[in-house]
């Protein structure tokens, strides 16, 4: 079943290769659209092939299910499987993938091809990322996502500034890589496999662990980001596409989250505990200083993407908290930071950006008065993104902050100022686009069309759904959260 999932994708990749685009005006446009139609169905297809995954998955046993192996090569041993944390990443892509590439379904006409391939790959290799049982392979997965990533900011996004961001994005993220490489390479020679089950098996000595922790620990920070390692993110966000925005945002961030659980807490568990304090006052100081700085952004895309750096503080903090509570809300909110975050995205970076061109708040004022619909939809997700009752993000963010404030109660207090901060900055920014008087510098706009309003209500429904009964996430994630917990 694993294999499928990453085969769909590139098999869909290689449908798309052979349609020529060069032709009269006609038949390209023809040409397109057929183009566009199999990416989406391959990505569906693969929407349906992971949640019967996650109905056929069992969640009693903390062993790996779906296992595949494949070593028929020397140089390659290929080792698949899903357990209850992997299971809900997996699905997190699956789902996002349709969506970011719904977003620029209509807008992207130059190479069109290059650009749904691109989504489709980036979705076979961020499900080897997250299904791999080898660290090696895991650290390969983790990388494979730059180049096209790097290609969509540079080919697809706007800005003249989009080289130094797509620079930015790449160089920052391989050089933080790199010590995760060495602590591979070290713990190959010191246990003779990067196999996850046989290093969890290994007594490595605290010293040892404590220089592995620190390794990967970089690499998982430039990722997340956490300060001071944020330059990065906002300028990937504002000179990308809308799709890359949503994936960006969605999936790629949870990489480190993943990391985070995959590898520090399970391998390195006396090197946890040690650093932990460090730990929680990085992501305190993150929370802070990333939820100040979107107050004072004038660029919608910009806000949004500090914003994310707030909540991956909150999710940092739940994580390294060493309770049931704070690993399991840390998880939940990874995922809703997956529906909401995209939806504003969305919001800022495509209904608005599209009618009028501008991401500038200054320019944009009034919107309620001939988009009634939007207005209503962007205040929901606000509301969603301040963590409000009946949302999985208020689910995800109380529960993380229960599990750290029973380790400490003074950095649950720093971190729970971020929900605080998180109402004054997104209600700030909804109240400035939405209301007052009709901005001159715009003409009258319309309101969201159908596939818009289908998008947004997509990504409004599991996030309504899942902060209601959360026990359908929670149940898998019981058993698999119990094992990551250490005695102190």
């Amino acid at each position: 079943m694993i294999t499928l999932l990453i085969l769909i994708p590139i098999i869909g990749s290689l449908l798309l290769i052979p349609i020529s685009s060069e032709d009269n005006i006609e038949n390209k446009k023809a040409r397109a659209q057929a183009m566009r139609r199999i990416a989406l169905t391959t990505s569906l297809i693969n929407l349906f092939v992971s949640l019967f995954i996650w109905y056929q998955f069992d969640s009693n046993t903390t062993q790996y299910q779906f296992v595949s192996e494949f070593n028929q090569l020397n140089f390659a041993h290929l080792n698949f499987g899903i357990d209850g944390i992997s299971l809900f990443f997996v699905l997190l892509t699956t789902f996002v993938t349709p969506i970011a590439l719904l977003s620029n379904y209509s807008n992207i006409n130059k190479n069109l091809k290059l650009f749904l391939i691109s989504f489709l790959l980036l979705e076979s290799l961020q499900i080897c990322a997250f299904v791999s049982l080898d660290l090696l392979l895991f650290y390969i997965f983790f990388e494979s996502v730059l180049p096209i990533l790097f290609i969509i900011i540079v080919i697809f996004g706007h800005g003249e500034d989009r080289f130094r961001s797509a620079f930015l994005l790449f160089l920052y993220t391989l050089a933080g890589s790199l010590p995760m490489l060495l602590c591979i390479l070290s713990i190959y020679s010191y246990i003779g496999s990067t196999d996850f089950q046989l290093i969890s098996l290994c007594e490595i000595s605290l010293d040892s662990q404590k220089i592995l922790w620190l390794g990967f620990f970089i690499a998982f920070a430039v990722k997340t980001p956490l300060y001071p390692f944020i330059i990065w993110l906002p300028k990937a966000h504002s000179d990308s596409p809308l799709a890359g925005s949503i994936i960006l945002a969605a999936t790629i961030l949870k990489l480190a989250t993943y990391g985070y659980i995959r590898v520090l807490l399970n391998f390195f568990p006396d090197a946890t505990n040690y650093f932990s304090p460090l730990v929680q006052t990085i992501a305190s100081i993150t929370i802070i200083y990333a939820s100040l700085s979107t107050i004072i952004q004038q660029d919608t895309k910009r806000l949004i993407a500090y914003s994310s750096v707030a909540h991956m503080g909150v999710l940092v903090l739940g994580l390294f908290s060493n309770t049931i509570q704070g690993i399991e809300g840390a998880i939940l909110l990874a995922i809703a930071h997956g529906f909401v975050s995209p939806a504003l995205f969305t919001c800022v970076g495509g209904v608005i950006y599209e009618r009028t061109g501008s991401r500038i708040i200054n320019y944009i004022r009034g919107l309620a008065t001939y988009m009634p619909v939007f207005t209503i939809l962007f205040f929901v997700f606000t509301l969603a993104n301040t963590g409000i009752p009946l949302t999985l993000n208020f689910l995800g963010e109380q529960l993380s902050l229960i599990g750290i404030w029973q380790q400490n109660p003074y950095i649950a207090t720093l971190g729970a100022t971020g929900i605080l901060l998180s109402a004054c900055y997104s209600l700030f920014l909804y109240n400035r686009l939405s209301y007052g008087s009709y901005s001159p510098h715009l003409p009258i706009l319309k309101d969201i069309n159908r596939r818009e309003y289908s998008l947004l209500i997509s990504l409004l429904i599991p996030t309504i759904i899942f902060g209601i009964i959360p026990n359908v996430i929670l149940n898998p994630l019981h058993i698999s959260t119990s094992a990551l917990l250490y005695s102190v």
